[in-house]
This record gives structure tokens, sequence and C-alpha cells, in this order.
């Protein structure tokens, strides 16, 4: 977590801007600013830990395409830096001469959903998702982008298929001992790993059951919604799912369903905390409705060591129906730890205090599609 004279920072992307949020030391006072991107989309913004400051936000707009953007100044001011694009065979709807020789086509990125700052000892490398399934680096701090192959033109490709947000690669989790290892998930095809620095990949998902499609645990085909890390294990790691809850002790090698004493363990967004390892907190919604389904806001906390559930809010606390997006949730390095979830009717709840109290930062955001804190430096 980034503090500046004892502050703590909590970085929104939302559907009309990126939102820097001040708190005070006890995370109790909160203050709204800077604010950019007006009336863009944003869907990922996040401090790069390696370089106090600075800022990166993966902002997408429907009329001039998607941009990478970076601050480094704690977001007070931003500059667009390089966006990568991407080839495609010969389109049809592209070549006015069809005579003409097949020649690759550049095409725009859809959407991007997620940036990455690389391992602490590569200091000049980013990661970046986005649709449709493709993974890029760089090398330059976003001077440049180069596309992994591995991925961008994986062989089963032709099969993947999207989600109900598009096909988009929207985890990228790099492993804290190898900057080698390498994990990202991607709608609605499941998780991969790489152990070579994305030379090739493995597919993860056995254990994950699909119900929307007739072969319930195939390779892939897994909706995955996000995945969080164990600060204190790297080989842990818990998983949200189309179709539940899960969590790994092996780097993803097998999955375990956990979720099903909720009932229904629908939901997109998972943390894990950095002081408080062998946690993770999900936000439960109804399947169908796609909120909040017990008539309130609510968060369950998942405790790995004694395989249990608990829920932290009183039905009586907050009321309503309330969505949560897959990157809507986040957790600071506190001890007790910092829980900010954010809402898509534009709520950003705060529990400085691992779950024992909450409360809602006193300010009505746009749709919020990311939640992150920056980070210790």
């Amino acid at each position: 977590m980034e503090k500046r004279n004892d502050r703590t920072r909590v970085l929104l992307g939302t559907r009309k801007g990126t939102y820097v949020v001040e708190g005070d030391a006890r995370r109790t006072h909160w203050k709204v600013g800077p604010v950019a991107h007006a009336g863009n989309e944003v869907y990922h913004v996040v401090a790069d830990p390696r370089h106090p400051g600075d800022l990166y936000a993966a902002v997408n707009n429907m009329f001039f395409g998607p941009a990478v953007q970076r601050s480094r100044n704690s977001g007070k001011t931003w500059k667009e830096i390089a966006t990568p694009l991407f080839p495609l065979e010969k389109d049809r709807k592209f070549e006015m001469n069809e005579s003409e020789p097949s020649t690759p086509v550049k095409r725009a990125l859809n959407n991007l959903w997620h940036i990455e700052p690389g391992h602490p000892s590569e200091p000049s490398t980013l990661y970046l998702g986005a649709d449709p399934h493709l993974l890029f680096r760089s090398t330059d701090l976003g001077a440049s982008w180069e596309p992994i192959e591995s991925i961008n033109d994986h062989p089963a490709k032709k099969n993947w298929a999207p989600g109900f947000g598009g096909a988009c690669l929207h985890t990228i989790l790099i492993d804290p001992r190898d900057a080698r290892r390498l994990y990202i998930g991607m709608s609605a095809v499941g998780t991969f790993r790489s152990d070579d620095a994305g030379r090739s990949w493995k597919p993860t998902n056995k254990g994950v059951e699909t119900p929307f499609l007739p072969d319930k645990h195939p390779e892939t085909g897994q909706c995955v919604h996000h995945v969080a890390v164990d600060a204190a294990d790297p080989d842990t790691f818990y998983r949200q799912d189309h179709g539940g809850m899960y969590v790994s002790h092996d780097r993803m090698e097998k999955w375990v369903r956990i979720g099903k004493p909720l009932g229904d363990d629908f939901g997109f967004g998972v943390a894990s905390p950095r002081s408080d390892p062998g946690k993770a907190y999900f936000v439960r919604l109804d399947g169908r409705a796609r909120v909040t389904g017990e008539g309130h806001f609510q968060v369950h906390e998942w405790n790995d060591k004694t395989r249990r559930w608990r829920k932290l809010l009183s039905p009586k606390a907050f009321p309503g129906h309330f969505g949560v997006q897959r990157e809507g949730i986040a957790t600071d390095s506190e001890t007790p730890a910092g829980i900010y979830v954010g809402t898509t009717t534009g709520q950003l709840f705060v529990s400085p205090n691992a779950g024992k109290t909450w409360s809602l930062v006193p300010y009505q955001f746009p749709a919020i599609h990311s939640v992150s804190v920056a980070n210790a430096t």
C-alpha cells in the first residue's frame, strides 16, 4: 500500500473515468481526487510498486478505441503511452482487391482489461491483457509492446469462446519467487500456467466445473472470473468461477470447490490480504440476477486453515442489491487488513479492520469496474 503522509490511496477504474481516493492513517476519513479520463471506461488502474508514484490505467473508449495511460505523480496528471495492435490473417471485410496476395491486417484491440507490473527483478517489464484473448509484454515500461504469441496464436484458440463480458484476458499473476512463472485467466477459457516466461502454457483447470457445457470438466472452457494468490504461500490460489469458488494448493494443478456451503457460490471478485495469509474474501452474487443475493451487501471470508466460511456483515448493515465486478474487490497490506469493495452502482465499501466494521466512502461514483490499493513504498 502506498502511503504519503500516512495516507492510503485506493485506485478506482469506473465507467466514467479514474478516481484516486485518499484516506487518513486510520482509513476512516476519505478525500476523492484526483479524477482523470472523464467519460472513458477504465477497466483497471494499478500502481507500480517498483516505481513509487507510477500508476497505469487501461482506458477504453467506444469511439476512439483503447489506450494505455500512465501517471508519474500518483494520478495528478496522465499521459498516453504505447498501445499495442495485433495482426490478423486476411479478412475479406478489409480487403479492397481480392486478387492481391493475402497480407496481415493490423487491428486495434477491442478492450484493455488488465495491466500487471512485472517481477521486482525486471523493473522495466509490464504485462497487458486484452480482448480478444490477447497477452502482451513490454520491457521498456510501455514504450513498446511485444505479443506473447504462444497465447495470441495458440493452436486451440479457434475453439475459445468469449464470456458475457467478451473474450477478455483479465487476470495476470507472477510468481514472486520466479519471474519466469506466469499465470493467466481468460473468459470463457480458464486458467493457464507458464514456467518458461510465456514460451509455452499449460491449461490448469482440473476440478473446475462448467455447468453450462455438456462436458462438466473439460480441459478448457471454464469461465474463470478472477483469481487471487495467497501472499504467504505463492503455490496457493483462490478462484471465483462462473461455476463456483475454488482453492488450489499446488500451483493450479488441481482445484477443490469450497463454495458449496454458501449455496449459490457464483460471483466475480476475490482478494487475499497480504497481512493475513490463509484467508480470502469473496462477494457472493445471485447467479441469475448478478447482484448480492441475500438482500444486503455481504462479504464472505474463507479461512483456508480451518476450512470454514464467515459472514462479515449483519443483514441490517447495508440493505439492497449490489453488483460487484471481477476487479471490484481489493485488500491492503496493513494489519489488520483493509478490505475495499466497489459496486456497479457506484458505492465504495471500506473495512479498515479485516471485516469487523464497515463504512461507505461518502461519494457517489460512476459504476466501478476495478479497485486496487497502491503498494508499500
